[in-house]
């Protein structure tokens, strides 16, 4: 079995209409490399991802997504030199790929082709599934207080019982846990997300006062700068809140590396994590929280469903992977590209999917519509 033809499909998905932040409030929450404000420019649903599709001469096709703002120079060397490799000859925890953010598209996909040519689901590819649901939680950006319940009493009634959102001390998030706690209840749980925005600890302790208070936090995510683990072993010593610290293998850009969660558990200075990035890079820092005993749950970029569909199944392949993952693509952009969606039980959960592969398809025809450029075909004709 030899790779002869990738498709690569450049794809813009928008927002559903007032889905990340209430209406007339401006928060960019994709993070660029640079510093200070300019870091915050960009609103994540207007950056293209490539749909993926992987063909083999026994006639088999794996289908893929990337990562958000993949360059298409990244794209095209990739898929020059998988052209006559043999996918199911191929390390899957460690392709034959230059790494960077394109890698993530690529994997997915391979994962898919290999699952097929097997006849199994890609959990059994990572060793098993511990579990056939993922718990997951309901998200959004920035909203004001009453608009921030409302929308949290609408995730209760689809079944949820767990919400993020975006934390800025220049709002204010103790009046938001408060809204969501009285009109979601207060066994509503909730995460607060701030970015690592809330850069002065001194001022920190005081709201983590007020949200203590409240008490429905279940817990902070990257409060402050991550470089920063003596302050972050203070507030956690000094706060009831536990503290979550979100390792992105992809974002090597912005300093993320795997030993920032050895040296956070050696510091004492978390309780959680949030891992993202390839499949078997996320299943690797899982194993480090394992041997530490500490849960955690599958970041994303709010993705669309092939992206999510293997976030699934890492999820089910990792022992501890048990905190609300962030798989709520669908509830936020207009469409996830897949013929069918991932299945909701209605009571916070993902159903893992069990088919070959990814066990999902894509809707073609919403390919075409959010195509936001030609097609790439790279061949052995090339």
């Amino acid at each position: 079995m030899n790779i002869n033809h990738i498709e690569m499909t450049p794809v813009v998905v928008p927002a559903k209409e007032n889905a990340i932040n209430s209406p007339g409030k401006a928060a960019p929450l994709h993070m660029l490399s640079v510093g200070a404000s300019k870091g915050w420019s960009v609103q994540f649903d207007s950056l293209i991802k490539w749909i993926l599709r992987i063909h083999t001469d026994d006639g088999v096709t794996g289908i893929g997504e990337s990562l958000r703002a993949v360059n298409e120079a990244s794209m095209r060397e990739i898929a020059e030199s998988l052209i006559g490799t043999d996918p199911t000859e191929m390390n899957l925890r460690d392709l034959p790929i230059p790494y960077g953010r394109a890698y993530d598209g690529f994997e997915c996909a391979i994962y898919d082709l290999v699952g097929k040519a097997l006849s199994v689901p890609a959990y059994k590819l990572l060793g098993g599934a511990y579990r056939e649901r993922v718990y997951c939680s309901a998200w959004f950006g920035q909203r004001d207080p009453e608009d921030a319940g409302r929308c949290a009493s609408k995730f209760r009634e689809m079944g949820y019982d767990c919400l993020k959102f975006k934390g800025s001390l220049d709002e204010d998030p103790v009046a938001v846990c408060k809204a969501i706690k009285d009109q979601a209840g207060e066994d509503f749980r909730v995460i607060i997300d701030p970015n690592t925005r809330w850069e002065r600890p001194a001022e920190i302790l005081p709201f983590l006062r007020r949200l203590e208070e409240v008490g429905n936090v279940w817990t902070l995510e990257d409060p402050i700068p991550r470089w920063d683990l003596r302050n972050w072993r203070h507030l956690r010593r000094k706060s009831s809140i536990p503290l979550a610290l979100h390792t992105a293998i992809p974002y090597a850009e912005l300093f993320q590396k795997p030993q920032d969660v050895i040296l956070a558990i050696q510091e004492e200075a978390v309780d959680y994590f949030n891992f993202n990035g390839p499949m078997a890079w996320v299943q690797k820092l899982g194993n480090i929280a394992e041997v530490a005993n500490m849960p955690f749950w599958h970041g994303s970029e709010v993705d669309l469903g092939l992206l999510e569909a293997s976030y699934l199944h890492v999820a089910a392949a990792s022992k501890l992977c048990t905190l609300p993952s962030d798989i709520f693509g669908r509830l936020i952009r207009e469409h996830d590209l897949l013929a069918e969606p991932l299945t909701f039980d209605g009571k916070g959960n993902f159903m893992v999917p069990t088919g070959p592969g990814l066990g999902v398809e894509l809707d073609e025809k919403a390919v075409t519509r959010y195509a936001g450029g030609d097609t790439i075909n790279i061949s052995t004709n090339n």
